[in-house]
């Protein structure tokens, strides 16, 4: 039940737009640079059976991009789509907002990680 979120959307084209602010737990310091991605886990089971230890988990996590434009945070999550796709990554947008207190535009994906144990 961890997947290899960043490394798996730490593409070239992710990494043109917002470098290395990639943050797990879904945070990162207030003073980080914009725009960036943060990501958490929302759900996750093993692939319980009856002889053995699971041999692997689904995990369902959302990734948010962050940026100080609507055209700027459309263009990141559509780059993180494409890693996802790439990878063969179910996902899909589940959130599109503007923070009322930061004023920065969010797009929320979630993506379904398959992993083998």
């Amino acid at each position: 039940m961890f997947p290899k979120v960043y490394r798996t959307i730490r593409t070239a084209a992710v990494s043109a737009i917002v470098d290395d602010r990639i943050g797990r737990h879904g945070e990162v310091a207030q003073t980080e640079t914009r725009p960036y991605i943060v990501w958490q886990i929302v759900t996750g089971s093993a692939f319980d059976n009856l002889s053995a230890a699971p041999g692997g988990d689904f995990t369902s996590v959302q990734i948010d991009c962050y940026h100080k434009t609507d055209a700027g945070v459309e263009q990141l999550a559509k780059a993180v789509r494409a890693a996802l796709d790439g990878a063969l990554i179910v996902n899909r947008v589940v959130v599109n907002n503007r923070d009322p207190d930061t004023k920065l535009y969010r797009v929320g994906l979630e993506a379904d990680f398959i992993d083998q144990r």
